[in-house]
């Protein structure tokens, strides 16, 4: 099992450095990563603190070494595919190959309504998704060449990826829908992510390894993290959050640790600490650090 971080994008520039610049010191986690959001979901008027996404993984990518960075995750909706494909591959060579391409359908209707960016309904933006999922990818693959895509949404016409990506970049799909998504993530994803504890992700990824296998595909090929807000020390207050329909796992160090044996068990590569919710980067610190020594060590 391995373990990543999930660090507030809402922090000023040289805290959310701070807090970075730590956790590579730490040589605990394997990555860190940010998520894509222009606002907050919650009562408006809304005006919030929240950074940009891929500029804040640059100036990552420039200055903390050692760890991967990526996208949890992009929202499709934001920007033509096409663009995020030249990012991913700058922010590729920036980083020396350490950069994970995440990429979502999107699914925050406010902030499309304060920016201007058209929403849609779910079977469009699913659409829409697997275009520019196929535009990413072949604009990757491609190898020097040119990719041409003619789309519902889409359309490229003798497009070149160049300066190619420093490797191969790894493209992470979140999803957990079971209809069209597994088929999505068999055909496209290196990674896959959802939120979830450790029964319902058994779940998911019987249904995600079966239309890997119908795609003949070898399951194994795919990387599989997840997610959960950790609470040490209060079971209850994690059952509270989870039942609200927020993963949450909670209680003693002994107890998480045997959690997270249950999401090894369940299939899960990789699970990400998320602490989105802090604004101190001490407090990031303290409980990254608590986390690694006391639950991430267990399984070193």
């Amino acid at each position: 099992m391995e373990f990543s971080l999930w660090l507030p994008a809402n922090l000023a520039w040289r805290d959310l450095h701070a807090a970075a610049t730590h956790a590579a010191r730490t040589g605990g986690w394997r990555g860190l990563w940010l998520e894509d959001h222009f606002m907050d979901n919650g009562a408006e008027p809304n005006d919030g603190a929240r950074g940009e996404c891929l500029t804040q993984l640059t100036a990552l990518a420039a200055t903390v070494p050692d760890v991967r960075i990526g996208s949890l995750v992009l929202g499709n909706t934001y920007r033509h595919p096409a663009v995020v494909a030249k990012q991913a591959a700058a922010l590729s060579d920036v980083s020396d190959g350490r950069f994970v391409l995440g990429l979502g359908a999107g699914w925050q209707e406010n902030e499309h309504r304060a920016f201007g960016i058209e929403f849609g309904d779910v079977p469009s933006r699913i659409r829409w998704f697997r275009e520019s999922l196929q535009v990413i990818s072949g604009l990757r693959d491609a190898e020097g060449g040119f990719t041409d895509f003619a789309g519902e949404r889409y359309r490229l016409e003798h497009a070149s990826l160049n300066p190619r990506p420093h490797s191969r970049l790894p493209i992470l799909i979140g999803g957990k829908g079971e209809k069209v998504m597994p088929r999505l993530v068999a055909r496209y994803a290196d990674e896959w992510n959802l939120w979830s504890t450790p029964a319902p992700y058994a779940e998911k990824n019987r249904i995600f390894t079966a239309a890997l296998e119908d795609a003949g595909r070898d399951p194994r090929s795919l990387w599989r993290t997840t997610q959960a807000l950790v609470f040490f020390d209060d079971a209850a207050k994690a059952a509270v959050v989870d039942a609200k329909g927020r993963a949450a796992i909670g209680g003693t160090s002994a107890e998480i640790v045997d959690t997270i044996g249950a999401y090894a068990e369940a299939g899960v590569d990789e699970f990400i600490l998320p602490l989105t919710s802090l604004a101190d980067v001490a407090r990031i610190a303290d409980l990254g650090d608590r986390f690694l020594a006391e639950v991430a060590g267990a399984f070193r």
